[in-house]
């Protein structure tokens, strides 16, 4: 009796020692492969930032811009450039500048004709016109790349008054001009031979 015991229990210490064996010795799956990490984009043109306080320096408004600042000749061979009606094609959503798309941030709401641009951050753009009625978009998809345009999460566009100018302007510039008139303020756009502008005030 206590022979079968004992080879009984021998077979269950075997049997479970295999199973522990086999278990142990399961193949392991992999590690998922990581994400690769994109290389980060090269900037081909400088960058600026643009700062004005509307009204009171004190009690004013600020309203910020950062932007790329490209010329009008092409930074990889030096050859001129058509921008308005070429490298930026009219009737279409384009970025307003180079390399990263152009931040804009005012620190109170501003009026902008009948629409009322919240306080905030926001991404600009442009929808140039030959001639119709071109516009500036104001974007809340912020901290991207310039291009593609995404045109899905504007919040408001403005339409721009466009001028000649008299002499060339070279590499894009955006200034923003208090005016003491209106108690608000003038973006302005100025590129190639054409200048665009937009004026607003600030909210009360």
């Amino acid at each position: 009796m206590k022979l079968i015991r004992s080879s009984a229990l021998l077979v269950a210490v075997l049997l479970i020692g295999g199973v522990t064996l086999t278990a142990q010795s399961a193949p392991v799956a992999p590690a998922p492969a990581a994400t690769p990490i994109p290389a980060p984009r090269v900037r081909v043109s400088p960058h600026e930032t643009i700062s004005t306080v509307i009204g009171d320096r004190r009690t004013g408004n600020r309203v910020t811009i950062t932007y790329g600042r490209p010329y009008t000749k092409d930074p990889k061979t030096g050859a001129p450039r058509k921008i308005w009606g070429g490298l930026v094609a009219w009737d279409k959503a384009d970025r307003l500048g180079a390399d990263e798309a152009t931040l804009l941030i005012t620190q109170q709401p501003l009026v902008i004709g009948e629409l009322t641009l919240p306080a905030g951050a926001y991404t600009l753009y442009t929808v140039p016109s030959a001639n119709g009625a071109s516009k500036l978009a104001f974007s809340t998809n912020l901290g991207k790349w310039g291009v593609p345009v995404d045109e899905t999460k504007d919040v408001a566009r403005a339409e721009l008054k466009k001028s000649s100018l008299e002499k060339p302007v070279d590499q894009l510039t955006i200034a923003i001009e208090n005016d003491a008139a209106t108690g608000g303020g003038v973006l302005k756009i100025q590129w190639e031979n054409t200048e665009f502008s937009l004026p607003f005030t600030v909210k009360k």
